[in-house]
């Protein structure tokens, strides 16, 4: 350990210190030790530095934050530090030595030696300047990919710990239910068994690297009404059990989450942070989950200010503490005197801290920070010298060839072509005319939570960290014989019109147009998309549609490009458009992925991971509804997407044949296994996604027309078969039934091999005999995909 960053051993051994004792032996004994203000002091965070930065990066910081006083916490210890790359631009090497030394100061400052938990955000990438900016969530979820975000997440995690990073408040389970809302762009998409495999696939990679991954937000937050951030939501038990909840339960079954973050919102009145239902009788005492709940940021006290279930501080604490938060985020609030006081006074049980508490420090046991070999120095600074800081500048690398190389592949898996009449790939163009706001932008790439549009918007001069090439530098790479005229025409939500004559004038001489359209990434009204940035409609911000018809009406082919935080209605361009590319703010490689598509180095593989509207108004709308939440007569009104869930083309050609089902009967304990062929009939190799649909027709409980219970990624050479064969459990008809209990109903069903959720290639109509069975979370979860070649 380097001597100015050692913290002092305790003067003689503990149990607590002793890695070969048991680690409730461990923890028992340090909580046996410890006062009630050691034992409160766990149980709180320290966000330092936050409050004189300016700029919210949490709702209502401006009204909670205060300044920390570390010297005055430390003495009875620290349970965690919020965001110590997250929070200000800094060099990662030199982040890495504070950090170190922040973390030597917290231990020898309390008796027992104890460091604190360091957390940070990672949404789509580590959020730390220079880091590497991975497309955000809404492209994991239109890649169909979970390997791959596996991978990622697995990179994000490794860098995170060099540095001395322990936890990471990712990854965002909330299933899209009204893409008005701005985060929209950090959900995985509308379908809970997509959100479900790809987020737990991020906290596999995630905890794989010795990152505890934070499951958020616990839950229901999406479901706000009107898609407003923060709003109450109105959603019934069967809602919540069917559509909201089965992320987490997978991730928590199958992902090894450690940490659970809750909800912002209430639910037909009750907080998610006042609900002990929720956060320990289903959490814990049904789902076994034995990790730590944290306070998203300020939730404790807003069971007093927001949410009125709470008369002061103190009962804001022991009411969060009794339903099962466990550290309150980001600073030490009502879990400090105001809990101390009502402990000691009667008013909250010491034994709700000791169960918070016990929790608290299994995991950091668990993570070796009490071991005496415990090293605040972290591996990225091996052999330096801390004592000439400015040395270490630049020696830790965030964002390194592999992680380039993995950001550039899912943002490529990560493109949907939603229309095209053949004009891409785009055939050597001798002119183009590249229009558009986001055309000439580098953070145009970006989403909310990247370091640069969330940190490095408030600290203007700073350099990005990171390369962002332009979609007009890559597209001039990618067409190298071409002539690239650029124009801006609009920007994106300033509504200015002024630039569209000179917009279609480039348009009216050139070969094509490409029109780049879409978002600006920020935070509670500073962008277009993201946290706090919640839209009326679903237009095109600002004047991007009056320039998109402009150049519709000009007579040169449009290629309209969008790089946006959520989809749009985009009128007459859904069928006069030459085509459509649709790219989910796709990280820092996302340009060079666009440019491979438009010029057919890349083949698009992508699929819609939320619907496209037809309309700006027909929100909130889920290709889940039930039979009455689709077209009839009792309505003129036809909600209908413009391009449906799933739906995504290719520069080549599928066809599905074959189907086979072993036996059209089954038990309601069974399942059923399916057979066809995929061949690529066209001479470009290419990905096609095959997705399973189940459809029920006649259940004892409204169901959706159908819903995903399976889907995999299929690469073919042309002219290549192979031959897939699908398991699919009778578990996966399951659903809440009248009494509240998950049940399999015997009765006909319809598994429907498809290419998007409306467009439906081979079915299989099967029968479920026997007795309603009840299921619980032990279920079968997955219906199993294998490839082999075709005979």
């Amino acid at each position: 350990m380097n001597a100015d960053v050692a913290a002092e051993s305790p003067s003689a051994p503990s149990l607590w210190n002793d890695p070969t004792a048991p680690v409730a032996a461990r923890v028992d004994a340090l909580i046996d030790a410890m006062t009630l203000q050691e034992k409160t002091a766990q149980l709180v965070g320290a966000w330092a530095g936050a409050s004189d930065e300016g700029g919210e990066v949490a709702p209502h910081q401006h009204e909670m934050e205060e300044p920390v006083d570390l010297d005055a916490l430390l003495p009875h210890g620290l349970g965690q530090l919020t965001r110590p790359f997250g929070t200000v631009p800094v060099d990662p090497a030199l982040g890495a030595l504070s950090l170190a030394r922040t973390q030597a100061r917290i231990a020898a400052s309390n008796r027992f030696g104890i460091p604190a938990l360091a957390h940070d955000e990672c949404l789509a990438g580590f959020a730390a300047w220079g880091a590497t900016a991975y497309p955000v969530p809404l492209s994991w979820g239109a890649a169909f990919d979970p390997g791959l975000v596996r991978r990622m997440a697995a990179a994000i995690g490794r860098d995170m710990r060099a540095v001395g990073v322990h936890q990471g408040l990712a990854p965002v389970l909330d299933v899209v239910r009204d893409v008005r809302w701005g985060r929209v762009e950090e959900t995985i998409g509308e379908d809970p068994y997509l959100v479900g495999t790809i987020g737990t696939a991020y906290v596999q990679g995630l905890e794989s690297a010795g990152i505890v991954a934070t499951l958020k937000h616990f839950a229901g937050y999406s479901a706000s009404r009107a898609g407003r951030n923060l709003a109450p939501v109105s959603m019934g038990p069967r809602e919540r059990a069917d559509v909201v909840l089965p992320p987490f339960e997978m991730a928590v079954r199958e992902g090894g989450a450690r940490s659970v973050m809750n909800a912002y919102t209430d639910t037909d009145g009750v907080p998610s942070a006042a609900d002990e239902n929720l956060l320990t009788g289903l959490l814990r005492d049904t789902w076994g989950f034995d990790g730590t709940v944290v306070a998203d940021y300020f939730a404790v006290a807003f069971l007093a200010t927001l949410h009125g279930v709470a008369a002061d501080w103190a009962d804001a604490a022991g009411t969060a503490l009794h339903a099962g938060i466990d550290v309150e985020l980001p600073n030490v609030k009502t879990y400090g005197a105001p809990l101390t006081e009502a402990v000691a006074d009667g008013r909250v049980p010491e034994e709700l801290v000791d169960r918070a508490l016990r929790r608290v420090l299994t995991q950091k046991v668990t993570l070796g920070l009490l071991d005496p070999d415990w090293d605040p120095v972290p591996a990225a600074l091996d052999g330096t010298d801390p004592a000439d800081p400015e040395a270490l500048r630049g020696r830790v690398d965030l964002d390194s060839p592999g992680n380039r190389a993995l950001a550039r592949t899912l943002a490529e898996e990560a493109v949907v072509l939603l229309a095209n009449d053949g004009t891409l790939p785009l055939d050597r163009p001798r002119r183009i005319a590249l229009i558009g706001p986001t055309a000439d932008e580098p953070t145009a790439v970006l989403g909310c939570y990247s370091f640069p549009q969330h940190i490095g918007v408030q600290h203007p001069g700073t350099p990005l960290g990171i390369a962002l090439p332009t979609l007009r530098e890559t597209l001039a790479t990618e067409f190298p014989d071409a002539a690239v005229t650029y124009v801006r025409g609009t920007g994106v939500d300033d509504g200015d019109l002024t630039g569209l004559d000179e917009a279609v004038r480039a348009a009216r001489e050139a070969d094509v147009t490409v029109a780049v359209l879409g978002d600006r990434a920020g935070l509670f009204g500073r962008g277009t998309s993201g946290e706090g940035c919640d839209a009326e409609t679903l237009e095109l911000p600002g004047a991007q549609q009056q320039l998109l018809d402009a150049l519709l009406d000009s007579g040169t082919p449009v290629v309209t490009v969008l790089l946006a935080g959520r989809p749009y209605a985009l009128g007459r361009a859904v069928t006069e458009s030459a085509a459509i590319v649709q790219s989910f703010f796709p990280g820092e490689e996302g340009t060079h992925a666009i440019a491979g598509v438009l010029s057919g180095r890349v083949n698009p593989s992508g699929r819609l991971p939320v619907g496209v509207p037809r309309t700006p108004g027909l929100q909130p709308g889920t290709y889940l509804g039930a039979r009455l939440a689709h077209a009839g007569d009792a309505s003129a009104v036809d909600p209908a997407p413009a391009f449906p869930f799933g739906h995504g083309l290719s520069y080549t050609r599928f066809d599905w044949t074959d189907l086979t089902a072993d036996t059209q009967e089954a038990p309601t304990d069974g399942e059923f296994i399916l057979a066809l062929t995929v061949r690529n009939k066209g001479d470009r190799p290419g990905t096609e996604v095959v997705q399973l649909y189940l459809h029920d027709p006649v259940a004892s409980v409204v169901q959706p027309l159908q819903r995903l219970v399976g889907y995999t990624r299929v690469a073919l050479e042309p002219g290549e078969s192979r031959r897939l064969t699908v398991t699919v459990p009778a578990d996966l008809a399951s659903f809440t039934g009248r009494d509240g209990r998950r049940i399999v109903e015997p009765g006909e069903l319809e598994l429907r091999l498809a290419a998007s959720s409306t467009d439906r290639r081979l079915t299989a109509r099967v029968t479920l005999t026997g007795t309603e069975r009840h299921v619980d979370h032990t279920r079968r979860l997955h219906a199993t995909f294998t490839q082999k070649p075709a005979t």
